[in-house]
């Protein structure tokens, strides 16, 4: 285990105060873990219902940005997926057992199912909503990882959000031209 110190600005005076640091190579225990698996089930949840909506929309969408958009639906979803079986194996890691039924997701997800009878632009705000959705999910989980020192999670949950940022980027460039 390491020690990292820090200091501490406490009635105007400075005190270096340590810290354990609680990075031990997955010697986590249960109640260390409880909160991260918590809000990695919140993620694996709305990714979820996320994922179905991208499948929806790229088998259903039609118009003028046909060409454009049933595409990027496609790699958003391969991405989505990609993602979830990490976010699912990242629950395994730490002994539980991630949520794993329609139900469940649906139960837990803020993100909601929509139906198919949409605009292409109405699709790609829609998408856009659920990224902001996933981002606030992603910083809770990283808030939870950092306060145990799990930088496993906190890794993989930084890789999504940069991956998500420039996604969330370009469809808000291809809204605009509406």
């Amino acid at each position: 285990m390491s020690v990292k110190t820090e200091e501490k600005r406490d009635n105007n005076s400075t005190e270096k105060k340590s810290r354990l640091w609680a990075y031990k190579k997955l010697g986590f225990s249960k109640p260390e873990t409880a909160e991260i698996v918590n809000t990695l089930n919140q993620l694996l949840a709305n990714y979820h219902v996320h994922y179905q909506k991208l499948r929806n929309y790229h088998w259903n969408v039609k118009g003028p940005d046909f060409f454009d958009i049933h595409e990027k639906f496609e790699e958003q979803y391969n991405q989505a997926k990609l993602n979830i079986d990490d976010i699912a194996e990242r629950i395994r890691v730490f002994g539980y057992t991630p949520m794993s039924t329609l139900k469940e997701y649906l139960e837990n997800s803020e993100i909601k199912e929509t139906g198919s009878d949409m605009d292409g632009m109405s699709m790609v705000r829609e998408i856009l909503s659920d990224f902001e959705i996933l981002l606030s999910y992603m910083v809770n989980v990283a808030d939870a990882a950092i306060d145990v020192g799990d930088v496993g999670t906190e890794n993989m949950i930084n890789a999504f959000v940069e991956e998500m940022e420039k996604s969330h980027w370009m469809f808000t460039a291809f809204a605009s031209k509406d």
